[in-house]
């Protein structure tokens, strides 16, 4: 199991809550998702659904499947619980359709109690889940590093418009040993600073949006040790299915454009990216 908070948000495999992606698709913390179908709260977890809304948005449905992965990867954030689409998909499916291209495990990310319990469910029916629980409050933070480093568990954080905080906080108090800014959000320079603390940059299919420049160039100065690719799914679908349902079944899209960009083969970077999520949380 992992946790995470925001502004720091840091989760064991920590979680964040949002992620701003430039025009009509609004960041993840923001994008309307409507009231749970059913609570955990004294009751079955897998009955806990929530549902993202599809209000302006022009195509709801799922984008075709991509070409198989020749190597197994993972998919390093992820929020099953939310449906999305026209018709939503059961966890089942979800993790169907993944092994189908490819991506042979999730790091699914709950952002309150019930979202956590969910996931935590979700890890002990599925062993290609890793369940990751969140906490998003900024006085959180220096209690949630010291939580990962007691327990000695991966932290993820999610970084929104606080760069200069998060890098000063996790400097003076200690980084936990596996650190990860899911959905990296940082420049160049940003993402220098981290690789050589040893921090670990997860990248999602903002990545491939046009006003991301700055995403681009801090791939292109992450050393390959250091990469990690993630869905965020529902949101932040990659290119050319930008504002269309997300799901951890189309990290090839991603991962493929990360490739490109560094001028390698897509497996090559794909196997590098599998050692490097084994190393952060171990075989799952």
């Amino acid at each position: 199991m992992s946790t995470s908070s925001s502004i720091p948000e840091p989760a064991a495999v920590p979680e964040p809550a949002a992620v701003p992606e430039p025009v009509q698709e609004p960041a993840p913390g923001s994008t309307p998702v409507e009231r749970p179908r059913g609570t955990v709260d004294g009751g079955d977890p897998s009955q806990y659904v929530r549902e993202r809304s599809t209000d302006g948005r022009r195509d709801v449905s799922y984008p075709p499947a991509p070409e198989p992965l020749g190597i197994p990867v993972y998919d390093n954030h992820t929020h099953l619980e939310i449906e999305d689409g026209e018709t939503g998909l059961s966890l089942d499916e979800q993790l169907e359709r993944a092994l189908a291209v490819g991506v042979h495990g999730v790091v699914q990310a709950g952002g309150d109690v019930d979202s956590s319990r969910w996931s935590a469910w979700a890890a002990a029916t599925h062993p290609r889940v890793l369940a990751a629980v969140a906490i998003a409050q900024i006085r959180s933070f220096e209690a949630h590093i010291a939580l990962a480093k007691k327990h000695g568990i991966a932290m993820q954080i999610h970084d929104r418009d606080a760069h200069d905080a998060v890098l000063e906080t996790l400097e003076r108090v200690g980084a936990p040993e596996k650190t990860v800014f899911h959905c990296f959000s940082g420049d160049a320079e940003m993402a220098r600073i981290a690789a050589d603390r040893g921090y670990y940059l997860s990248f999602a299919g903002n990545v491939t949006f046009k006003n991301a420049q700055n995403l681009r160039d801090a791939l292109a100065v992450t050393p390959l040790e250091r990469i990690l690719v993630e869905t965020d799914a529902p949101f932040l679908t990659p290119a050319p299915y930008r504002g269309r349902p997300n799901a951890p079944y189309l990290i090839p899209v991603t991962l493929r454009f990360l490739a490109a960009e560094r001028g390698m083969d897509a497996d090559e970077l794909g196997a590098q990216i599998a050692a490097n999520t084994v190393e952060v949380y171990g075989e799952f």
